[in-house]
Order: C-alpha cells, then sequence, then structure tokens
C-alpha cells in the first residue's frame, strides 16, 4: 500500500479540550475509512477516519491519557487511548503490532482524505458515496 500524501513537516494533534498533545515523527503509512460498527459508534459518525503511524513515531507531549481495551472481530485486542479531560479518542493501538491509528480528526491540519482506503464497508450506512477509484474492501484488509 502507498504512503498518503502528507507534508514533510513534523505531525500534531490532540484532544478537543487541548489537555492532551501528541506529535509524530514520522511519515505515516496509510489512511483508512473505516465504516464497521464500532468505529461508526466511537466516531458517532458515519465511520472512522484513521492514520497508520508507526507506533515508536508518536509522542505524547502534553497532558495525561487513560486507555480503554476491547475485542475486535478479529479477536485482538484493541486499547484505545483517550484524554482523561475530555474523553476525546486520539489513538488505538492492537496488542502485538508495531503501529498505532490516530484518529483523524484529532490532528491539527486536517488531512486529504481523498487517497483514503475504505475498509468495513459491508456495514457501511446506505447513501454513503466512496470515490469510485478509493480502494475498498468489505471488511478489514490483509
Amino acid at each position: 500500500m502507498s504512503e498518503p500524501d502528507m507534508p514533510e513537516q513534523l505531525l500534531t494533534g490532540g484532544c478537543q479540550c487541548g489537555a492532551a498533545r501528541y506529535e509524530i515523527s514520522a511519515s505515516p503509512l496509510r489512511l483508512f475509512a473505516c465504516h464497521c460498527r464500532e468505529c461508526q459508534k466511537q466516531s458517532a459518525s458515519a465511520f472512522g477516519m484513521s492514520l497508520v503511524v508507526q507506533r515508536a513515531a508518536v509522542t505524547l507531549t502534553k497532558g495525561e491519557t487513560r486507555t480503554w481495551s476491547r475485542k475486535a472481530d478479529s479477536g485482538r485486542t484493541v486499547n484505545c487511548v483517550f484524554c482523561v479531560a475530555c474523553g476525546t479518542r486520539l489513538w488505538h493501538a492492537k496488542d502485538g503490532f508495531d503501529y498505532i491509528s490516530i484518529k483523524g480528526g484529532s490532528l491539527d491540519v486536517p488531512l486529504d482524505f481523498s487517497d483514503a482506503i475504505h475498509c468495513w464497508t459491508a456495514s457501511m450506512l446506505p447513501g454513503m458515496a466512496i470515490p469510485p477509484a478509493a480502494r475498498q474492501f468489505p471488511r478489514e484488509p490483509a
């Protein structure tokens, strides 16, 4: 999979209230729009947006986070990291993987979403339109 078209500058982000902040020191690997029911619930929207980056490239620079863990459909544990002050979800980390999924809406500079990979389209909400050229997967891509 190709790397998203991202700026060369350091990526930064944080929670809605500003208490928790982070930096990403390496180029992102992928950008996903996930249409699974869990992402719909987590985002309170039609899909979840996840920017996949190396775990070692993310540094919490301010504030405190907590983790809530749940089992994914794959059976793996997903650790959901959020701000303790406002509850904004910042990233997800799966046990045993060296990458994490930054929640795209928490970045300071909005992402160019035109090349996002759409997954779990089998549970996409009716009426959603995916660009015809976008890569799509009915479930989780391998």
